[in-house]
């Protein structure tokens, strides 16, 4: 059997929008990205690293996203797709750089062990590590949690600034036991990551049932018995209160998200957004007043923006 490659020459900017668009509307089976940024801080480290540019085979001018779709999708289809979501990011102000798309085929068992290779375990901070779950884990402190992941299954592998920025925030405000509410799930990282730190339930909604299917299985790599998972959009048809409420998704949703969080947010409760680009933080602020909410704290990492919100006072 063989898979179709979309490799696409773009700007690190639509790197998170891109993803979501491959993996939830267009239905890659996997993807692989190479950002110019960080072989060039590699070099920038000081340790034992060297990184001689010149020696990269195919270095990106900035970002390159490569998706594998199966052998029978039509290449035409999904560059038009492409396309029309590259203006419509080009409409929000975001660098799209090259927009140069180019289409091959390989062998599906290539590819299965080939992309293995772009993932690490990260040591992300003193209480958790995220891990692939082919590799070994040995905890850099005492007390230090694995997150065991299969990064093939669904967007959300640890590594991206926007899933890094909630942990931060998580690690801040889980602080006793709660109900955690992860909206727009996606790998399951995020809930997994809640669990571990703590919380007495985990709730993981997404609409989309790849998905679904992706975050149980990272939840049973990890032995995580309490969570749920429940297809939903947004918090749409979810009962209840939580104390702390997640959401990595890019901003145009979670302008959506912003009018059911009263209802679902308990007395003295939180939210953590992440997956906001700088340029739409106003927007959200001001969607999150007219809810009745505020922004506590801002986190920003490059382009990228995290809140943490409660009720206002």
């Amino acid at each position: 059997m063989k898979l179709l490659v979309v490799t696409i020459e773009t700007s690190h900017e639509v790197e998170a929008a891109l993803t979501v668009f491959l993996q939830d509307q267009l239905q890659a089976l996997g993807i692989e990205g190479r950002k110019r940024s960080d072989f060039e801080e590699a070099g920038w480290r000081h340790d034992s690293t060297v990184v001689e540019l010149a020696d990269i085979k195919n270095l990106p001018k900035d970002l390159e996203l490569i998706a594998y779709f199966d052998q029978e999708t039509d290449p035409d289809q999904i560059k038009q797709a492409l396309q029309t979501k590259f203006a419509e990011l080009k409409s929000y102000q975001l660098a799209t750089g090259e927009e140069k798309i180019t289409t091959s085929y390989i062998a599906d068992a290539d590819w299965r062990t080939e992309w293995q290779k772009y993932y690490h375990t990260i040591s992300f901070s003193r209480h958790l590590a995220i891990v692939p779950k082919w590799e070994t884990f040995e905890p850099a402190l005492p007390g230090q949690q694995a997150i065991i992941m299969d990064p093939g299954l669904a967007f959300g592998t640890g590594g991206h600034i926007t899933t890094q920025l909630v942990m931060l925030a998580m690690e801040r405000c889980l602080d006793r036991p709660m109900k955690v509410a992860d909206v727009g799930t996606g790998s399951g990282i995020l809930a997994i990551a809640a669990s571990k730190l703590g919380a007495e339930s985990v709730l993981a909604t997404d609409i989309s049932e790849d998905s679904m299917h992706a975050a149980r299985e990272n939840m049973d790599l990890n032995g995580c018995q309490n969570i749920t998972v429940k297809q939903a959009s947004l918090l749409d048809g979810i009962d209840g209160q939580f104390d702390l409420i997640l959401a990595n998704i890019l901003a145009e949703i979670l302008l959506e998200l912003i009018p059911q969080l009263p209802s679902h947010l308990a007395p003295g409760g939180k939210v953590i957004f992440s997956g906001i680009d700088y340029l739409q933080t106003d927007k959200i602020k001001a969607a999150l007043k007219t809810a009745g909410l505020q922004v506590e704290l801002i986190m920003r990492q490059k382009r990228w923006v995290g809140m943490i919100i409660s009720r206002a006072d």
